[in-house]
């Protein structure tokens, strides 16, 4: 099921209708839309759309979890856990939250005292909406990783459209039937379709575009989006290390590190931008860490991972091969795991695309060719990278693109200091994997190969608006304005050229402390 190529056109001109018609509110009666009685994109309107969502997804969560059942073969509880929960918690707490992060109510802004000759003007700083935006989602967490940029687009007064993932067709199918349900389709509308229809759609030209996927499509994206000189958010990927520094592990804590790792790895069979990707770790250490893996997988899984439903499956045909590629390819060594289903088992559908939670130890001269060190995995496998030390860890994450999250395991404060100070990634986890997610007080995103932009809640938000400077200038204040007019004088000359003789200080006198590491002294010049 596809949107009609002809239909996005006319869907973009409607919800681009409805964003003019919502700039005139301030200017002419505040018109209300028949869906909800509130003025259009108004703040009322926005915390309205937005308890709208989190009903949607509250009294839809056995529909949504059977999608993803049909789909991905994904269990319920990894759902509820990592979509359905935050979905709703948000998207509540973001109604609540809304007039706080705009600032000022209904005028949407803050004022700015301003101080000396400027005393007597306005000032304020304005958080406007960008204008109609696109939302393009994945299929790995299609749930939340659809409603959250929504959440920062209603949040912000932006019209959006949203178009899912044709790789899941029962989820995107449900999100057509849902969203005109409960919320206003005036303002937001859901596309279906595969290449020709997102190919139509970045022909036109959108305020902002929220894109979470891979860097080979962002880069399709990015280019499409040049052309209009549309701004956007790249939530990525890449290959986030896992650093375990052995040494600095009290007795017991190298078992909790590998089964929080493996919890991290086995999560949607390992399908999500924030997987641990692959172990860096000294060899001393390695057959301690393989057996505590096993352990914890012996523990989740009693019966075989394969024959759970707690465990999820690969989410395509094309993935389960590409998956199966990467084991027959690896010059490692698999020390757990490495089966997959081959169609005997009986199960069908979704469930038929197995692949057991995989350990594999690569050879210390040879690993950084292997094939499970090249991309960014997206699979239930671990590959081990056996290194010499920390720093030698630490070396290795510089020499390659910035990841999405660095996850290091260590009791050490000096060896916490040194991943911090030493490395660039979005993220920074230190002795856990996975739930940074859940942490709603500090942004979300990349740097670099791993994406640009923030997210969730407020950070979000601020995708999609963009500050608007306001000064007013009174005709009182003409009289200071006399200077700068033509013609020239020495008065006015010497009035302006005041900043030549203003006393640079040195770095001491601005009251920092230096020393020869980390400043310089005052006559320094660079």
């Amino acid at each position: 099921m596809s949107t009609p190529l002809s239909e996005i056109n006319e869907i973009h001109a409607a919800l681009s209708s409805t964003f003019l018609t919502s700039l005139s509110a301030h200017i002419e009666p505040s018109p209300s839309t028949t869906s909800t009685g509130y003025p259009l994109l108004s703040l009322a309107y926005r915390q309205h759309q937005l308890l709208q969502l989190a009903r949607l997804v509250q009294e839809n969560a056995d529909a949504l979890c059977n999608s993803l059942w049909i789909d991905e073969g994904k269990p319920r509880q990894e759902v509820v856990m990592a979509e359905i929960g935050a979905v709703i918690g948000r998207a509540l707490r973001g109604a609540k939250e809304l007039e706080s992060w705009v600032g000022g109510g209904e005028e949407i802004g803050e004022d700015v005292k301003l101080d000396g000759w400027q005393e007597g003007w306005k000032a304020r700083v304005e958080k406007k909406a960008k204008g109609v935006v696109l939302i393009i989602s994945p299929w790995n967490y299609p749930i939340i990783l659809t409603f959250q940029p929504l959440c920062g687009a209603i949040a912000a007064g932006c019209p959006a459209l949203i178009k899912p993932s044709e790789v899941v067709p029962t989820f995107s199918k449900l999100l057509a039937e849902l969203v005109p349900k409960y919320l206003d389709p005036a303002a937001y509308r859901v596309a279906l379709g595969g290449i020709p229809e997102i190919t139509k759609i970045l022909e036109l030209k959108w305020a902002h575009i929220f894109y979470t996927g891979n860097g080979r499509v962002a880069r399709i994206i990015s280019a499409a989006a040049a052309k209009h000189l549309t701004p956007m958010t790249l939530e990525l990927g890449g290959k986030s290390p896992v650093i375990i520094d052995g040494a600095n592990l009290g007795e017991g804590v190298l078992e909790v590190a590998a089964r929080r790792v493996v919890w991290g790895k086995v999560n949607n069979a390992g399908q999500i931008c924030v997987a641990p990707d692959y172990v860096l770790i000294e060899p001393a250490y390695i057959p301690a860490f393989i057996e505590a893996c096993r352990t914890a997988l012996e523990s989740f899984f009693p019966e075989g991972a394969l024959n759970s439903a707690d465990y999820g499956r690969i989410v395509s045909e094309a993935h389960f091969a590409r998956v199966k590629g990467l084991l027959r390819d690896t010059k490692g060594k698999v020390v757990i795991g490495g089966g997959a289903l081959d169609g005997s088992e009986g199960q069908e559908g979704a469930r038929a695309r197995g692949v057991e939670p995989t350990v594999v130890v690569l050879d210390e001269a040879t690993a950084a060719d292997d094939v499970l060190l090249q991309d960014e995995l997206f699979a239930p496998i671990l590959p081990i990278f056996p290194v010499a030390s920390v720093a030698a860890a630490l070396e290795y994450v510089r020499a390659h693109e910035h990841p999405l999250v660095i996850y290091a395991f260590t009791e050490s404060e000096s060896v916490n200091r040194e991943v911090k100070a030493g490395t660039m990634s979005g993220n920074v986890v230190f002795n856990d994997t996975f739930n940074q997610l859940s942490v709603d007080d500090i942004p979300f995103g990349g740097v670099g190969e791993s994406g640009y932009g923030r997210q969730p809640l407020k950070w979000t938000f601020e995708e999609f608006v963009y500050l608007r400077s306001v000064v007013e200038v009174p005709f009182s204040e003409e009289p200071k304005f006399g200077g700068r007019y033509p013609p020239s004088s020495k008065e006015t000359l010497d009035f302006f050229e005041g900043c030549l003789k203003i006393p640079i200080p040195s770095v001491e006198e601005l009251g920092r402390k230096v020393n020869g590491v980390n400043g310089v002294n005052g006559d320094t010049k660079v």
